[in-house]
């Protein structure tokens, strides 16, 4: 007997577009940042935290969010999250100084918290065993679209128009979004439970403490700072004792927010962890590209996006030879594949230098290291998140993506933190001696304070380039480390011929 939804494929292109919108977002942003400091005189704290502040709020309110969409309607709840983040992209197109955007950054964090784990918890209610792979596949494949797209649109917008003009790309993404979301996609809950107002108040303030400290790390060290600010050890004790009171009472607790069994299936602890590792070597790599093409190599923001083109189009073929390869060896295979390729376009980053650009051969060094980074990608991502929602109970779908994407979040935000101080400290110890005090914060502190000395420009350059290299081969060890855990703790599941029928308890109520 048919158990699959019918509409099961339109309701996918749903949730792309829902998730689409908050990567979106998030490059063309990194891709405005130096036009935004221009433009709003901000400073390197102003900056760091029109960045920080989505990523603060978004990680802090992931598990409660889950949960919400659990209790009450995981549709729902994603579209009050996509209106939210709708009307916050309107309002920042107006910001006038980096505290409007700081505040505008937080509220579309709460609706990008509202949006992400509904998307894949309503994709593992809607597709069974036999064809999420293909469906993370697709899902991944679009966030690879969105990757190159948003950067290349976005320096087109800022090109002709101005910054503001970055946000309005997420403004029809949002109406399409509701749109197709009002009239495709069926509501679904998890079972009627009490609620977890403690679990709820203590997950948020151990991961809103927890990043915090992490971001700060690289303006304070790991202990440093004031008594409020990021990076000091009274943040981490916070977080700490939030946490650890959380893991408690989850435990003694009738009704839990998260289901902390879920951490008993090999796949569910093996991946999650996994992809913290991956996320921490990945977190600044990004925003570390797009600082050397800009600042370093003097691209324009069009041509920084267009050098992410390698990325997406290996993106896709790594998602449809991973699908393929799910179907014949189960999910292991895959993600040791990917992960060791995307070490090794991490080893090739190393040797970038301050000249290199898209003259052959020097192409393989930036494109075609991001050529590799997109396949390893292709191949890794989707077999390791089918693998650890193929273990998520659909009555618990919700808050366990939730716990999923928390966890990621955490592995980027401290793969930023640490991979940012690694550049920042490097950067600094590779100038020559004698540089001006405001030139030795950022690379873009130095090419400002240059005032037209080339030799300075040249320093700058040179040092920021070495610095990058080191960071980067950070981030490979981060990679292997990923790659033999996954290795070790995660076992091959391969999908079930059959689709599975959906619990009793599981309720869908096609609007």
């Amino acid at each position: 007997m048919e158990t699959r939804n019918p509409r099961r494929w339109w309701i996918l292109i749903v949730l792309c577009l829902s998730g689409l919108v908050l990567l979106v977002d998030g490059m063309a942003l990194t891709i405005a940042v130096p036009r935004i400091t221009a433009d709003l005189h901000a400073t390197a704290q102003d900056t760091q935290w029109i960045i920080d502040s989505y990523i603060l709020v978004f990680a802090g309110l992931l598990l409660t969010s889950g949960g919400l969409g659990d209790r009450f309607g995981r549709r729902r709840v994603m579209m009050i999250g996509l209106l939210l983040f709708g009307a916050a992209s309107l309002a920042a197109m107006f910001a006038a100084n980096p505290g409007e955007l700081i505040a505008i950054r937080v509220l579309m964090g709460i609706g990008g918290a509202l949006i992400m784990p509904s998307t894949l918890s309503i994709l593992i209610t809607v597709f069974d065993d036999a064809e999420r792979p293909k469906a993370m596949a697709a899902w991944t494949s679009v966030a690879m679209l969105g990757l190159v797209g948003s950067p290349v649109l976005g320096g087109v917008l800022i090109d002709h128009f101005s910054w503001h003009a970055i946000f309005f790309i997420n403004i029809p993404v949002v109406a399409l979004a509701l749109l197709a979301g009002r009239t495709l996609m069926p509501e679904s809950k998890g079972p009627r439970r009490k609620a977890d107002p403690l679990g709820a108040v203590l997950s948020a303030a151990g991961m809103t403490a927890l990043v915090w400290w992490i971001i700060g790390i690289p303006a304070h060290g790991f202990f440093g700072g004031g008594a409020f600010g990021g990076g000091s050890a009274i943040s981490l004790a916070v977080a700490v004792l939030a946490l650890g009171g959380f893991v408690v009472w989850e435990h003694v607790t009738p009704a839990p927010m998260v289901p902390l069994a879920l951490f008993k299936q090999r796949n569910f602890s093996g991946g999650s962890v996994s992809l913290a590792l991956l996320e921490v070597g990945n977190g600044g790599l990004l925003l570390v590209l797009t600082q050397y093409l800009q600042f370093v190599l003097g691209y324009s923001p069009v041509k920084a996006g267009l050098s992410f083109v390698p990325l997406a189009v290996t993106a896709l073929v790594g998602n449809a030879a991973g699908a393929k390869l799910i179907a014949k060896t189960g999910h292991r295979v895959p993600v040791l594949a990917g992960m060791l390729v995307m070490a090794a376009s991490f080893g090739l980053l190393t040797t970038v230098s301050a000249s290199t650009g898209f003259a052959v051969p020097a192409l393989f060094a930036v494109e075609g290291a991001l050529g590799l980074l997109g396949l390893g990608a292709g191949l890794a991502m989707p077999a390791a998140v089918s693998a650890l929602m193929g273990t998520i109970p659909p009555e618990q779908a919700g808050v366990g993506s939730a716990l999923n994407d928390t966890i990621g979040q955490a592995g980027s935000a401290l793969g930023v933190a640490i991979l940012g101080s690694l550049l920042a400290s490097g950067f600094a110890r590779h100038l020559p001696a004698g540089t001006p005090a405001a030139a030795r914060g950022s690379i873009a502190g130095a090419l400002a304070a240059a005032h037209g000395d080339g030799a300075l420009v040249h320093a700058a350059r040179q040092a920021f380039t070495t610095s990058m290299s080191t960071t980067f081969t950070v981030g490979a060890i981060g990679v292997l480390a990923a790659a033999l855990l996954a290795t070790l703790v995660m076992r091959d599941a391969k999908p079930k011929p059959e689709a599975t029928p959906a619990p009793e308890q599981e309720r869908e109520l096609v609007a």
